[in-house]
């Protein structure tokens, strides 16, 4: 049902895309197939990190971290519709890395940061040292500009206070970009690593256990005034950060969406009950049909946000649309893979389980798709 890896490349020439673009979607394809099988997903849940440094190394080498990166700071020059195909193949094999974060804050940098700042951090970034954000607050509302985190001047830099959650792979990165009020007004700051103890990082118990993320307590950090990103340029940044994260987030989604239609679909295909495989009952067919239909659904919004996401207006609106989509195809595509499982569905041995944990994490992070769906009324009524 779902569209195998042999027909992709003439499924995705049917939208418009380039043949760069589909050699980069087919490589993708292939790199996470083979580099995060089941096994290894979930053998990297026991890890500290979450995650294998030599394939990360491996995706840094194939240039994917500085593909919406200029060419001026070491990038490949490209956009964000050629980084949405990755994160999707990268969610359907449950290949989880710093990629989404690292990308996002590059986007960050690009809005709003001075010359001297992106050619102090792109350049790193393309080559493979991890950035990441630290946006949310313990009052766990998805308004970016709700922030609460302070910076006060202090000498020659400002001193930093308050809480942030969810910082995806903070234990590693070599830049965290954190939203902090100075005066009412909501800026970006670059925190270095070294200016972080670790005593400041605590690891957060999250419902998806491929993933880490950490609360930083910002108390005692201090940055220097240089650190600061463009003051006027902090509100369209941040909805680059919004946007970005979202398309991220509705490809991976899609992707996570494919293999538990897929999974399902395996286990009605070889599971036998009365003497029957459970695939013949029509209770089945109907609901994995369905499934089906709103990853399409799904999966044809994503690929329009990824192809109008520098559009003024419209690409805010595809982009919303494709998250709000996705969400919902993906928790309906894991409540079922879990469910036709029956008993065995709701034990950890179930890779079911994997999928919809993985859908709950998603729906938690830059809005549910009700969320979204209450700003598209905003944007088209």
């Amino acid at each position: 049902m779902a569209f195998s890896e042999e027909n992709l490349a003439n499924h995705l020439g049917g939208l418009g895309y380039s043949e760069e673009q589909i050699e980069l979607m087919d490589v993708a394809t292939s790199f996470c197939r083979d580099k995060s099988p089941i096994d290894k997903v979930r053998k990297l849940m026991a890890d500290e990190r979450g995650y294998d440094p030599q394939v990360w190394q491996e995706i840094a080498e194939l240039g994917w971290l500085g593909i919406a990166i200029p060419e001026a700071h070491g990038g490949v020059g490209l956009s964000m519709a050629e980084v949405a195909p990755i994160a999707e193949q990268m969610g359907r094999r449950l290949l989880t890395t710093p990629f989404a974060s690292c990308t996002v804050a590059a986007q960050a940098l690009l809005a709003a940061a001075d010359e001297a700042q992106c050619g102090a951090w792109l350049p790193r970034i393309v080559a493979g040292e991890i950035a990441t954000l630290a946006l949310y607050e313990p009052h766990g509302d998805w308004t970016l500009s709700h922030v609460e985190a302070t910076a006060r001047a202090s000498g020659e830099g400002y001193a930093l206070s308050g809480t942030k959650q969810f910082v995806a792979y903070a234990r590693d990165a070599a830049l965290v970009i954190a939203t902090v009020n100075i005066d009412g007004a909501v800026r970006l700051a670059l925190i270095e690593r070294a200016a972080i103890a670790d005593g400041a990082l605590r690891r957060e118990t999250i419902v998806d256990e491929t993933r880490r993320t950490y609360e930083l307590t910002l108390d005692g950090i201090t940055i220097p005034a240089a650190a600061l990103l463009d003051a006027d340029r902090s509100a369209s940044a941040l909805n680059q950060i919004e946007l970005a994260s979202a398309l991220l987030q509705a490809a991976e989604m899609c992707g996570g969406t494919q293999s538990a239609i897929d999974y399902t679909i395996e286990y009605l295909k070889t599971r036998k009950q009365f003497g029957k495989l459970i695939g013949e009952y029509q209770a089945l067919k109907h609901p994995i049909t369905n499934a089906y239909v709103a990853y399409e659904k799904a999966r044809s919004h994503m690929l329009s946000a990824a192809h109008n996401f520098g559009q003024q207006g419209v690409g805010e609106i595809a982009v919303r649309m494709a998250k709000a989509s996705a969400d919902k195809a993906y928790s309906f595509a894991a409540d079922r893979a879990v469910q036709f499982h029956g008993g065995f569905g709701f034990t950890h041995d179930c890779d079911a389980g994997l999928y919809r944990r993985s859908a709950i994490w998603h729906a938690s992070q830059f809005g549910d798709a009700a969320w979204h769906r209450a700003k598209l009324a905003e944007l088209l009524f």
